[in-house]
């Protein structure tokens, strides 16, 4: 094999490569970040399913090839020069993951109470530009393929099966778990250099830890309920339905709030009902209740305090999302906050607003939108 290799560096090709290989980890993963962001669009969408598994089947194959292509075996001979390759095919995959998972946790309008773990996938596809200097760290390549897995499998059986709930997160967590381990095990029976190089009991205990880390998560609902996620959510004068429309009639903020359609501040007259409308995106078939916490902030107690759960049923498949709102009445005036959630309790977003009563009749930027 390094024979094979040292001809390979000797062509005009491989020359170029070896004098640009440092750029070349970067350049991959670039590429696999644009490749999802150009094309994913909704995760139960044919193509983005297929993109995603092609992904995870091609990681998980170039993880074995990687560890068996340092001995001398017919893996290797057959590889020949392409074992050079297959870190930066093992950068792309991780990259094309860690990009797509970042992209569908964004589509959250609000992720207050879960942006820990949207932090972690953050820092996790940034430091996967870091993983080509530590790329021969199997620790810290398996553990990241952990993360990858279990995140992959958090988002797949859920819409595979049409049902999700705490018994289909642990179902996931742990064929993810065994097929990681089972991998694993292959790698370090199979691989002379692997098994020289990592302690079985040490490189397990490391994925049990991270499997512990994500039940931690789930159990104190840091991590958002995916597949699900919240298109829109916001704050409104009123609300009503017209055959399949909703016609919304909100005070929207300025242009330069783009994260936010409506206006934090709620100006309405004193009796006005509030309404909060939203647009929960669900995988096609799935039906999930739901439910708008309102919460009211308590400036003597300095804590908020549960008004009401309003709770309805969604129905997925409609390409942004499906629509639905609740509404208050007698709404004291001061910071309110209502959390969308699942039944288990996990904040699929929330939408935050202040209101304050006025006696003008008129109100500044209020629009109708049909939704």
């Amino acid at each position: 094999m390094n024979r094979t290799l040292a001809r390979y560096r000797q062509t005009a090709f491989g020359q170029f490569v070896v004098r640009h290989q440092k750029y070349a980890p970067v350049l991959f993963f670039i590429g696999g970040f644009i490749f999802d962001t150009l094309t994913l669009g909704r995760i139960d969408r044919a193509y983005d399913t297929v993109v995603l598994c092609l992904h995870m089947t091609s990681l998980s194959l170039m993880l074995y090839l990687f560890n068996m292509a340092e001995d001398d075996n017919r893996v290797s001979r057959f590889l020949g020069k392409y074992a050079a390759y297959i870190p930066l095919a093992i950068q792309f995959s991780f990259g094309g993951l860690s990009s797509a998972f970042v992209i569908y946790f964004f589509r959250s309008v609000s992720m207050s109470k879960t942006i820990s773990f949207f932090i972690l996938l953050v820092l996790l596809l940034f430091a996967n530009e870091l993983l080509k200097k530590r790329i021969s760290n199997k620790y810290l390549l398996f553990g990241v393929y952990f993360f990858i897995s279990f995140t992959f499998f958090a988002f797949m059986i859920p819409m595979f099966i049409k049902e999700m709930n705490t018994f289909i997160f642990f179902i996931s967590g742990l064929l993810s778990l065994s097929s990681v381990l089972l991998l694993v095990f292959i790698c370090y029976s199979s691989s002379p250099s692997t098994k020289a190089e990592v302690s079985l009991k040490k490189l397990t205990g490391l994925i049990l830890s991270i499997y512990a880390g994500f039940n931690v998560f789930y159990y104190f609902n840091l991590i958002p309920p995916v597949p699900l996620a919240m298109e829109i959510g916001l704050v409104a004068h009123h609300v009503e339905r017209n055959d399949n429309a909703y016609q919304v009639t909100y005070q929207r903020d300025d242009w330069y709030v783009f994260w936010r359609p409506h206006h934090l501040h709620f100006y309405r007259q004193e009796g006005e009902p509030v309404y909060v409308f939203t647009s929960i995106f669900a995988p096609t078939d799935l039906k999930k209740s739901i439910f708008h916490r309102w919460q009211w902030f308590n400036p003597k107690t300095e804590t908020w305090q549960v008004t009401e759960d309003i709770g309805f049923e969604v129905t997925g498949g409609r390409n942004r999302g499906f629509r639905g709102y609740t509404y208050k009445e007698n709404v004291m005036e001061g910071e309110w906050k209502v959390e969308v959630i699942t039944e288990e309790e996990l904040v699929i977003g929330i939408v935050n607003f202040e209101v304050q009563n006025t006696t003008e009749s008129s109100k500044k930027r209020v629009i109708e939108k049909t939704f």
